[in-house]
């Protein structure tokens, strides 16, 4: 490399090519230019003709320079000339790259690419190996290690595929990696931190140093990544708390309450105050929005890492209880009534209600308490048998007007709406006429949903009401007295239960409603009526799904295992069992990784000699594409003199001799086509030509491969079918006309926020009038995880889609028009292969059979995207068949919405080709 100060050369041997320009100069000065031919209508002309001009022997001087300077910046631009170069990288051996790529990576991800992709290059152009290592470990729990020696190019390859794992980074385990690290020469290391200090930061600096010249890249403090903690299980507010490195700076964050679809329930902000490195965030959600949350999501600055991602699961559920007595001023007697400690025990965990047992079933709820109520009227009791049959849970305590209640035997009377038959009157189980001498609880069976709770000595029953002996009782019976006689009784009815516990829910009959068992018991009893049993202590639980490096949900990747809920601890995350969420249709338990991180420190004091710096962006610029459109303007320069000099350009007008000019002007890259912002000159473009348009998602990566996917497709569609089509537009929903377009695609992105009001009606009116739009979920794994888990891609979709009348959708069939509509199909790859496909059903005689919504998952765009020469910018495991096979299936896509059922119709040949015979 040829450093010149502002100018540099990263191939400084190839400006000895410039030494051959004189001798260009003799060889270009010495070839003629072609001679110009002249036509006459009669060869006797000829004779005694003498040329008014002559072809020069020697090209003029003019030429030759500018043909000098051609070759001039050819040679220049080989060299590859850099505009503010970056320091050189010291020493002469290995660079290495020690990348941080746990949780706290995620927020600055981006700008470690950045500053690797400057490191690769400078190690590229001066030759030189790199070796990689990441200081997390690895999915299958494999510890932090170093590389081979890679070229930069395998480098960057390797590099593509990496990501910011869930878990923290594990720096000392690289300290015993780096010391086993052998070289040759002095390497260059270079550390990009995520910028949070670990307790073997020290000892690490001080191994790497060994190796060679150590810098230490790190973000900026507003840019650490921050931490955000999940509620106490069980409070009664959604309460979160956020924590921040230490900055003197007053900052203001937003913590999004996401459904399990993805909607937005709620944000909230959380204000840092100046020196501040924990602040709390509280949702004011109705009951029934609370506990459709699923998921608490940092966003912001220092946001994106698995640790600002708070996952909830049934423990933070607030369940609606209902509360009803017969004499409700009665029962709600201080330290008297049954309401009163009914009350105290459910508040801390339920949203509690009162009001008639209509009133309270005329909402949403999980329980409803009966305390000693005697008969229900007949109308009372089909809606609460309604209720338990849709899941509800009954809940009745006993006391004097139930016993008063209770039928004698063979009577006709109305069943009291109990789980168990009951024995006229109560038992009385102390004083001198009492039946046993002991009255306490028997320990809980296993099959119980009382099991593992400790019965306290001083629980005791003093009366009961007693069940009728039946075959079934002992299997409806949750809890007996010491004697044997069932205590709480239970009898699935539907999806619900109905639950009777045998005494009452005051002191009057016993001590267990003042003993803190009443409200374990309780809680038990509340949590079953939602379902939220995720196994004993010790039973394994599946994974289903798991957030990835950025706080993305994700489907769980084959080495990840089983976990194990203990009796005590709650299970720590690890690579092994990654947070996420884990059980089955049973119930799932939430495992969040910001519980275990030990702080937000900042990095500080490193050994004398280590070289900080931050992520700013690299100020080098590489000139070689400047000088390279410069050359091929020049050379179109040149191409146009010799075609006038020549004589053919001189019968064309000027007006065409400048078209000419441009048409010869090389474009050096292909823009993305966005639609002009005058909506005239918007639908004049739109309308000449007709065009495949794409929904813009804000993300450019996204957008570009969009562009070029429908670019692909439309020069498939010149090529094999009777449409022209021009080059795609990138539309917005809302702003842009969308009548114009008989197809859009639409990449579903997770960043992508749902439809304003506006965005809403165009694509309204779109679908309704006719329009079809391909919803692209772009991600293998769609519709292959649990029953009943959506992928992100189907959440980002339905809150997408969230305000329209999106038709229901159901797979496409063997038979489907879209199999037949140019080419025969049997499945429709793109860049993945065997996701379903999702279409309308639509009838005949409904927008000529055409449906208005196409749904895949197979990145067809990716399939088709290419490159200003024709490449393709992707490569599929299918190869080159793989790519021709998703090329075809879009062709069949624009037929289907552009000429609709016409190939359903050929069923029909047959009986016309036999008219016509007749």
């Amino acid at each position: 490399m040829l450093d010149l100060g502002l100018l540099a050369f990263a191939q400084p041997a190839l400006l000895f090519a410039l030494l051959t320009l004189p001798a260009l100069w003799l060889l270009l000065r010495l070839t003629p230019p072609a001679p110009k031919r002249q036509r006459f209508p009669a060869i006797n002309l000829l004779f005694g003709l003498h040329p008014r001009e002559e072809t020069p022997a020697r090209t003029p001087w003019w030429i030759l320079l500018l043909r000098l300077a051609i070759a001039a910046l050819l040679i220049l631009a080989a060299a590859q000339p850099l505009l503010n170069p970056t320091a050189r990288l010291g020493g002469n051996g290995a660079v290495v790259l020690v990348i941080d790529n746990g949780w706290s990576a995620a927020p600055q991800w981006g700008a470690q690419q950045e500053a690797w992709e400057d490191l690769l290059d400078q190690a590229e152009r001066q030759q030189r190996p790199v070796i990689l290592a990441g200081t997390a470990a690895g999915r299958d729990g494999a510890a932090p290690s170093f590389s081979g020696l890679l070229s930069p190019s395998e480098a960057r390859e390797r590099l593509t595929t990496w990501t910011p794992q869930p878990w923290p980074p594990a720096r000392g385990a690289l300290v015993s990696a780096a010391r086993n690290l052998s070289l040759e020469g002095s390497a260059q290391v270079v550390w990009l931190s995520d910028g949070l200090s670990q307790e073997a930061d020290g000892e690490l600096s001080v191994t790497l140093q060994r190796l060679g010249a150590l810098t230490v890249l790190s973000p900026s403090p507003g840019g650490l990544a921050k931490l955000l903690l999940p509620p106490r299980p069980g409070s009664s507010e959604l309460t979160a708390e956020v924590r921040r490195s230490a900055a003197d700076l007053p900052e203001a964050v937003a913590v999004d309450a996401l459904a399990e679809d993805g909607r937005l329930l709620g944000r909230a902000e959380a204000i840092f105050e100046s020196g501040d490195e924990r602040t709390s965030v509280t949702f004011s959600l109705p009951l029934e929005l609370r506990n459709e949350a699923v998921r608490l999501s940092l966003t912001g600055t220092g946001s994106g890492g698995a640790a600002s991602t708070a996952l909830l699961d049934e423990r933070w559920r607030r369940r609606p209880v209902g509360l009803y007595a017969a004499d409700s001023s009665e029962a709600q007697r201080p330290l008297v009534g049954e309401l009163f400690f009914l009350e105290r025990a459910l508040a801390p965990f339920t949203e509690l209600r009162h009001g008639s047992i209509q009133e309270l079933l005329s909402r949403d709820l999980s329980v409803l308490v009966l305390a000693d109520v005697g008969r229900l009227t007949g109308e009372e009791s089909a809606a609460v048998e309604n209720w338990m049959n849709e899941g509800g849970l009954l809940l009745r305590f006993a006391g004097p007007r139930m016993a008063a209640s209770i039928p004698p035997p063979g009577s006709n009377e109305a069943p009291l709406l109990v789980p168990v038959n009951l024995r006229q009157g109560d038992r009385k189980l102390t004083g001198s006429l009492s039946w046993a001498e002991q009255s306490g609880l028997a320990p809980f069976a296993p099959d119980s949903p009382f099991a593992g709770l400790a019965i306290p000595d001083d629980v005791t029953i003093e009366r009961q009401v007693l069940a009728e002996p039946s075959i079934d009782l002992s299997n409806k019976t949750w809890a007996r007295l010491q004697d044997g006689t069932p205590m709480v009784t239970a009898a699935s009815v539907g999806g619900g239960w109905n639950v009777l516990v045998h005494t009452s829910a005051n002191r009057d009959w016993g001590s267990l409603p003042i003993s803190g068992l009443f409200v374990e018991m309780l809680r038990r009893l509340v949590d079953l009526s939602e379902g939220v049993s995720v196994g004993e202590d010790g039973a394994p639980l599946p994974p289903a799904q798991l957030l990835d490096g950025f706080g993305r949900l994700s489907p769980p990747w084959p080495e990840a295992g089983q976990l194990i809920l203990g009796a005590e601890a709650e299970p720590a995350p690890s690579p092994l069992t990654p947070p996420g969420i884990y059980g089955g249709s049973a119930g799932r338990r939430a495992l969040n990784l910001g519980p275990e991180v030990a702080g937000l420190t900042p990095i500080g004091e490193l050994p004398a000699g280590v070289v900080r710096a931050g992520y700013e962006a690299s100020s080098e610029r590489d000139l070689t594409p400047w000088i390279l459109a410069a050359a091929l303007l020049l050379a179109s320069l040149d191409l146009l003199i010799a075609l006038w000099l020549r004589g053919l350009l001189r019968g064309l007008k000027p007006a065409a001799q400048a078209a000419a000019l441009l048409l010869l002007l090389p474009l050096a890259a292909q823009a993305q086509n966005l639609p002009p912002d005058d909506p005239a000159l918007f639908a004049l473009e739109a309308t000449t030509e007709t065009r495949l348009g794409y929904v813009l998602t804000g993300v450019p990566a996204v957008d570009k491969v969009s562009h070029a996917g429908l670019n692909g497709l439309s020069q498939i569609l010149n090529l094999r079918t009777s449409i022209e089509a021009g080059e795609p537009f990138g539309v917005t929903p809302g702003r842009d006309e969308l009548a114009f377009f008989p197809l859009l695609y639409w990449p579903v992105t997770q960043s992508q926020r749902p439809l304003d009001s506006l965005g809403q009606q165009a694509v309204s009116d779109y679908l309704r009038n006719g329009g079809t739009i391909i919803f692209d979920l772009r991600e293998e794994s769609a519709g292959r995880g649990l029953p009943g888990l959506m992928s992100p891609g189907q959440a980002s979709l339905r809150s997408l889609t969230a305000g329209l009348d999106i038709p229901p959708l159901a797979p496409v069939g063997p038979d489907h028009v879209l199999t037949k509509a140019f080419y025969l199909l049997q499945d429709f790859p793109g860049r993945f292969t065997g996701g379903a496909l999702w279409v309308e059903t639509v009838g005949e005689d409904q927008n000529d059979g055409v449906a208005s919504v196409i749904v895949t998952s197979n990145d067809w765009a990716g399939a088709w995207a290419i490159d200003d020469s024709g490449r393709a910018l992707f490569p599929l495991v299918g190869g080159n068949v793989q790519r021709e096979m998703s090329f075809r299936v879009g062709v069949n896509m624009v037929m289907y919405a552009m000429t609709g059922n016409y190939k359903a119709d050929q069923v029909h040949i047959p009986f016309i080709l036999e008219r016509l015979g007749q």
